[in-house]
C-alpha cells in the first residue's frame, strides 16, 4: 500500500463518481444521489401533507389509525424499509421485477412521508385557533378552512423543516446502494474494491462531497427561517 494520500484515483474516476457510467451504462454518482432525493421528496411532500391532514381529523378513528400507522413506519429502520419494498413491490406487480431506483424511492417515499406528516401536524397546531373560528364564523366550510387560510400559513413555516428533512434523505440515500443502486456510496464501494488501494482517499471524498451538499442546503434553511421570520415580524 502507499504510504501516503495519494488523490490520483479520484481525479483518474472523477465522471464515474459524478454520473456513474454514463453514456455506456445507467446513471449514478452524484447524480443519482441528487435524482433519488429529489423526486422522493417530491413524493413524500404530498404523501406527508395527506397524512398529516389525517392526524388532524375531527374523525377520532381515522386520526388515531393514521398515528399508528405514522408511528410504526417511523419506529421501524429505513435499511428495513428498503428490504421490504425490495421484494415487496415484485410480488404486487404480478412477478414482475420493479427497477431498483424506484425501490429505493418508493422505500424513501414511505419512509420520510411519516415525518413529513409530523411536519405537518405541527405545523397546523401552530395556527392559532382564532383564526379557524374566525374563518369558520364566515360561513366557510372546514374543508375551504383548511385549504384557504391554515394550510397557506402552516405551509410556510413548514419549508425549513421541509429543507432538513431533504438533508436528511440525501445521507438516507446513501443506504441504496443495499440493493444495488448505484448511487455515490455505492460507485465509491465499486472504485474502491476495482483499486484496492485508495480507500481513505475515496471515503474522504465522498464525505466531502455529502458534507458540501448538505451544508448547501442547510444554510438554505437557515437563511429561509431567517426570512420567513423577517417577513412575519413585518
Amino acid at each position: 500500500m502507499n504510504p501516503g494520500l495519494d488523490f490520483s484515483v479520484i481525479w483518474d474516476n472523477l465522471t464515474h463518481f459524478f454520473i456513474g457510467t454514463y453514456p455506456n451504462g445507467p446513471i449514478g454518482g452524484i447524480v443519482l444521489t441528487l435524482y433519488l432525493a429529489f423526486v422522493a421528496l417530491i413524493l413524500s411532500f404530498f404523501g406527508g401533507l395527506l397524512l398529516g391532514l389525517l392526524c388532524v381529523s375531527s374523525n377520532r378513528f381515522i386520526r388515531f389509525a393514521t398515528l399508528a400507522v405514522v408511528n410504526t413506519i417511523r419506529g421501524i429502520p429505513l435499511l428495513m424499509v428498503i428490504f421490504w419494498m425490495f421484494y415487496l413491490l415484485p410480488a404486487l406487480l404480478g412477478g414482475h421485477s420493479a427497477p431498483e431506483n424506484w425501490t429505493v424511492i418508493a422505500a424513501l417515499t414511505i419512509f420520510t412521508s411519516a415525518y413529513m406528516s409530523q411536519i405537518v401536524q405541527a405545523g397546523i397546531d401552530g395556527i392559532p385557533r382564532g383564526q379557524t373560528e374566525a374563518a369558520l364564523s364566515t360561513g366557510l366550510h372546514p374543508w375551504q378552512t383548511m385549504v384557504y387560510v391554515v394550510l397557506p400559513q402552516a405551509l410556510r413555516n413548514m419549508i425549513p423543516s421541509f429543507v432538513n428533512q431533504f438533508v436528511s434523505m440525501i445521507k438516507d440515500t446513501s443506504l441504496a446502494f443495499i440493493v444495488g443502486v448505484s448511487e455515490l456510496t455505492h460507485v465509491a464501494t465499486q472504485i474502491s474494491n476495482r483499486t484496492m488501494v485508495y480507500p481513505t482517499e475515496i471515503f474522504f471524498f465522498i464525505a466531502c462531497i455529502y458534507f458540501v451538499i448538505c451544508f448547501a442546503f442547510t444554510s438554505l434553511s437557515r437563511w429561509l427561517e431567517t426570512r420567513l421570520a423577517w417577513r412575519k415580524a413585518i
